[in-house]
């Protein structure tokens, strides 16, 4: 079983624990209360690290078990890298500290876990990060193992980091928590295999969100009928898992506010339709969902944490399949915007789903701004690789805020180039538009298509996160296939630029 992880915090002096850590930075010996609890075991560290050549840096680490002078079992000194007072360690760079300890740490800890922060740059907000890092590296999704790795192992780890000012660390802590509450609801939803997270449940996992004071209106079949939302429709029509458009709105801000919007694409399923897939890899395609539950995951966090903002999460839920029933290239279809949209490619049905929920957004709501986010294209991930995500947008200013947040949550953006002559590759013969240019241009003309759908003097971004949400490469904050992208980035953006 996954142990049951408790973080908390303490001053100095320390106590007993399965496991202790210090940190030294960079070609220097452990400082301060750090130095004084090295002291008591009586070893020389200078010829210890020498022995097994370690720096201080990121990764490394002196391992003693059974360390004289201390009541724990074994002590740990783990790399911090150059200490620069000059430029402080950035929120996303605390929170793969927190990652790496966990990583380093948990399997030894024999249940407790002691770590000594208290150096300047361990400042409360550091804490909160490094803390986020440590449960988020904890994450594991092995409900459906028979038999599971842990099954031998303590059931409960309590780490506890011993700061100079434990109520502000608190404070701080508490604060950061829901959104990594967020990033895992988000990751739980990516993971779930397909025939447990259908369109109906994942509409139901959403509803629930209405106990933590969200609104939330669930649209069936009929009501997107009634709405002329056929470019959504026709992508579930081949399917008999019935569409879903949830509406999830936050207002903690000042009533009359208009909110800030945010749109997911969640396809619970995409085997391409007619346009079929290669077999390989399509197990994968359970996730394609991944904007839809980084929305939900987001509208957690704001709603745990009573965000002073209003905001509305609107997630259009389908599945793609092919039947007797699928849409077929060369089907012309209406979109809720009255745009006409020719479909030369059924497995380009995202930007089918974001057009009417785009539109659903800014006919209902009004936003200030809106941003969407979706597992689009492979070409974005063709582009950038999974270090960041493809970023799109009609204001200068909307782009300058997401990619701060993303720097600093380490849930990176890059944006990319728009403009008439992209726009000219998605017209149609028959219709106003189509839905794919081919290979060309992927990301860019994708984008393009979903721009038809945003009115004139709203500020839009659009997120492709394809290459970011799913089966990316391990990092110091995740072990797993689902990463959860965009909750962190999303949180931050909200808390910086739209809370009163």
């Amino acid at each position: 079983m996954l142990q049951n992880l408790v973080i908390k915090t303490a001053p100095l002096p320390l106590g007993q624990a399965g496991l202790v850590v210090l940190y030294a930075s960079d070609g220097q010996p452990p400082a301060a209360a750090a130095a004084q609890i090295w002291a008591r075991t009586g070893l020389d560290f200078e010829r210890i690290a020498a022995s097994i050549g370690f720096k201080g840096k990121p990764g490394q680490a002196i391992d003693i078990a059974g360390p004289n002078g201390l009541d724990a079992k074994r002590l740990l000194v783990l790399g911090a890298g150059k200490a620069d007072p000059d430029k402080p360690l950035s929120g996303a760079a605390w929170a793969d500290r927190g990652g790496s300890l966990a990583a380093k740490t948990l399997g030894l800890a024999g249940g407790s876990v002691s770590v000594v922060l208290d150096g300047t740059e361990a400042t409360p907000a550091a804490v909160a990060e490094l803390a986020a890092g440590l449960r988020l590296r904890h994450y594991k999704f092995d409900k459906y193992k028979s038999r599971k790795k842990d099954d031998d192992t303590v059931e409960e780890i309590t780490v506890t980091l011993h700061v100079a000012d434990p109520a502000a660390a608190d404070a701080a802590i508490a604060a950061r928590q829901p959104a990594v509450e967020g990033q895992i609801l988000a990751r739980d939803l990516i993971n779930e295999p397909p025939n447990v997270l259908g369109t109906v449940e994942f509409a139901d996992r959403a509803a629930a969100l209405s106990g933590l004071g969200v609104e939330v209106e669930v649209l069936g079949q009929g009501e997107l009928e009634a709405l002329g939302m056929y470019s959504m429709l026709s992508v579930s029509q081949g399917s008999a898992r019935p569409p879903r458009l949830v509406v999830m709105r936050w207002n903690g801000g000042d009533p009359g506010t208009a909110p800030v919007a945010f749109v997911g694409k969640g396809v619970v399923f995409d085997s391409g339709g007619i346009s079929i897939k290669p077999a390989a890899g399509m197990e994968e395609m359970k996730g394609d969902m991944g904007g839809a539950a980084a929305v939900t995951g987001l509208m957690h966090a704001l709603a745990s944490r009573k965000a002073k903002a209003n905001v509305v999460g609107i997630i259009g839920i389908v599945e793609n399949m092919p039947s007797g029933t699928s849409m077929r290239p060369g089907d012309i279809v209406r979109a809720a915007s009255g745009v006409t949209i020719e479909i030369v490619n059924t497995d380009a049905e995202g930007r089918l789903v974001l057009a009417d929920a785009l539109w659903y957004a800014q006919e209902k709501h009004k936003p200030r701004a809106i941003v969407d986010l979706a597992t689009l294209t492979g070409a974005i991930g063709v582009a950038l690789g999974s270090d960041h995500a493809g970023l799109f947008s009609n204001s200068d200013e909307l782009a300058t805020k997401l990619v701060a947040a993303g720097l600093e949550t380490g849930e990176k953006l890059w944006r990319l180039p728009m403009g008439p002559a992209y726009d000219k590759l998605i017209e149609s013969r028959f219709a106003d538009i189509k839905n794919s240019a081919g290979r060309p241009a992927g990301s860019i003309t994708a984008a393009q298509f979903l721009a038809r759908f945003v009115t004139e003097g709203t500020a839009w971004a659009h997120l492709d996160i394809a290459g970011v949400a799913l089966n990316s490469p391990a990092s110091e904050t995740n072990a797993g296939w689902a990463s959860g992208f965009g909750v962190a980035l999303l949180d931050r953006f909200v808390r910086d630029g739209y809370e009163t």
